[in-house]
């Protein structure tokens, strides 16, 4: 059982990447022709006013093929900003996608004497335009390979400086915690080093005896005295 899963999980892998590999050259032919269409819409008229007639052929080659020369690679750039493509093998195969599908419409419409009538120089000149669309297929998707590579080494650049930040923060928060522990203790000390005794509370004044009841006192005179004595 595991090893029909290690060998069918290579096959997937392959199955996947081949589809996606397909679905990129298809998706750059579909925009690529709507590009193509507006601007030639907008260039017609200035490129027939052209005296030369190699120039005009020169641009509206480079037109039509603009699905190979521009959207192709600025896709493949990007997926593989994202993605982990195989250069090579991702730009022929996304080119041979588009290629063959405008090679089926073109012999749906015209047949084989379409491409007779056409010549081998411009049939060699669309070869060399296409193998040109491959190679900047080729380079777009190793630079975006080596800038998402800088990228993410960029954020774990970022990463490891926030996480030793954090730890001084940390150190610092210790060393801070340390130092009014310190503080703490030096204020319950005294000077000499002993600690320090709580001053005892003052005494409250002991309150006066009692006087004695004073006596009555006698007239001096020889009259007893009418106050009665108790």
């Amino acid at each position: 059982m595991s090893s029909s899963k290690a060998f069918l999980e290579p096959l997937r892998v392959r199955i996947r990447r081949f589809q996606f590999t397909v679905g990129l050259g298809f998706l750059a032919l579909i925009l690529g022709s709507i590009v193509s269409v507006a601007l030639s819409q907008r260039l017609i008229g200035r490129v027939q006013a052209l005296p030369f007639g190699y120039v005009r052929f020169a641009i509206g080659l480079g037109v039509q093929n603009l699905w190979v020369l521009a959207v192709l690679p600025l896709l493949s750039y990007g997926a593989a900003r994202i993605i982990e493509l195989r250069p090579l093998s991702t730009a022929i195969g996304a080119a041979l996608t588009g290629e063959l599908f405008l090679v089926a419409l073109q012999f749906v419409q015209d047949g084989i004497d379409g491409w007779v009538e056409r010549g081998w120089v411009v049939l060699s000149l669309e070869a060399a335009v296409f193998a040109l669309g491959i190679w900047l297929t080729h380079r777009a998707i190793q630079r975006g390979r080596r800038d998402a590579a800088l990228q993410a080494e960029q954020a774990r650049q970022r990463a490891a400086s926030r996480k030793d930040e954090y730890a001084e923060f940390l150190r610092e928060a210790e060393r801070a915690g340390e130092k009014s522990a310190q503080r703490d203790a030096q204020k319950t000390e005294v000077p000499g080093g002993t600690p320090e005794t709580p001053s005892p509370a003052p005494q409250q004044p002991a309150a006066p005896p009692e006087a004695p009841p004073s006596e009555p006192i006698e007239p001096t005179t020889g009259e007893p005295s009418k106050t009665p004595v108790v």
